[in-house]
């Protein structure tokens, strides 16, 4: 009786999750394929960049920016339960914001090492794949 109670609430669960979360049961999810976006420094001498996380995906996923000019990434997460965050841990920058399902948030920071550099999303729930996993990450491109 209790395992069969168990049996029944986590297949209520996995149900649940599918329901509002379709993609969780996909085996791969597609990364994001937008066209690099080429930050440009503003009046205050920064380059600011608006970044959508969706379900497994940035967008853009490719962001362009000049070495030592300060950098803002507006981050707005348009999930309505699913967590997501920013990690990148490359070219010198160690970065790992969290943004909330709905929230959004400004990074900021200045990139002094040119190269090209991987950000990601690394939340997973229980046993499933992580996002990054699922294709979410994209590339920050610092340019001399």
């Amino acid at each position: 009786m209790i395992l069969r109670r168990i049996v029944l609430a986590w297949a209520g669960l996995v149900i649940f999750w599918g329901a509002i979360h379709p993609s969780a049961w996909a085996d791969e999810t597609a990364a994001s394929v937008s066209s690099p976006v080429v930050a440009v420094l503003d009046q205050e001498g920064v380059q600011r960049v608006r970044m959508v996380l969706d379900s497994y995906a940035y967008e853009p996923a490719h962001v362009v920016v000049q070495a030592g000019k300060p950098v803002e990434l507006v981050l707005t997460s348009v999930t309505l339960l699913t967590p997501h965050n920013f990690v990148l841990k490359e070219g010198g920058l160690s970065i790992d914001q969290n943004v909330g399902a709905g929230q959004t948030l400004t990074v900021r920071f200045t990139p002094m090492q040119p190269g090209v550099w991987t950000f990601y999303c690394d939340k997973q729930l229980l046993f499933f794949k992580s996002h990054r996993e699922k294709g979410m990450e994209g590339r920050l491109e610092v340019r001399p």
